[in-house]
């Protein structure tokens, strides 16, 4: 199979963001996004889903981290569609059930180049060390919509919003990760269109 790695950049006059992506990598990754929490976060995804990630990102952090989560999730979604391809070969879809502490998180997503987005999560609101709560909806929803992914993420249990948070990056990484596997017993995309 072809190499299946991409590097995006997007500039506008709120954020400069660079993302190089590896989809068979061994789960390394350096962000730097200027926001300690979020920089752990895109870690523990990229390990969780044996992805290489790079992530360097300036944004108006002076204003607000809005712009810096949302733009990250809009490339990081595009390198993933762009280190796709067509998309043959591999398994599409993957899920998971993750737990941290006494968070429990599941997480379901297909490759399908349909991007859609159930986000069932109830957190209590706050920040997390730099980062807003419900930021990582919208950062979600970007990777979906930019990736084609369609995307359900749902919290069974859950006090912490770190540990909650958490779970779902982890979650969001794993279930990628097994939806990326090749699998040689076909050659196309898992489609009885033919097509994703």
């Amino acid at each position: 199979m072809e190499m299946r790695e991409a590097y995006i950049e997007r500039q506008t006059k709120e954020t400069r963001i660079r993302v190089k992506l590896n989809l068979d990598g061994a789960g390394t990754a350096q962000v730097d996004t200027g926001i300690g929490f979020f920089d752990h976060m895109l870690e523990a995804l990229a390990r969780f889903g044996y992805l290489d990630l790079e992530v360097a990102a300036e944004g108006d952090l002076q204003v607000d981290p809005h712009h810096t989560i949302e733009d990250c999730g809009l490339v990081f979604g595009q390198a993933i569609r762009e280190a796709l391809g067509e998309r043959r070969g591999i398994e599409r879809v993957g899920d998971t059930l993750l737990p941290m502490d006494e968070a429990l998180v599941q997480v379901a997503l297909d490759l399908s180049n349909r991007p859609y987005l159930v986000w069932d999560v109830e957190c209590p609101e706050g920040m997390v060390g730099g980062f807003p709560v419900e930021m990582a909806e919208e950062f979600f929803r970007a990777v979906s919509v930019q990736a084609g992914i369609t995307l359900h993420i749902r919290l069974f249990s859950g006090k912490n919003r770190h540990h909650i948070l958490e779970a779902i990056f982890k979650g969001f990484g794993r279930a990628l990760g097994l939806a990326l596997r090749e699998n040689p017993r076909f050659q196309g995309v898992l489609s009885t269109k033919g097509v994703l």
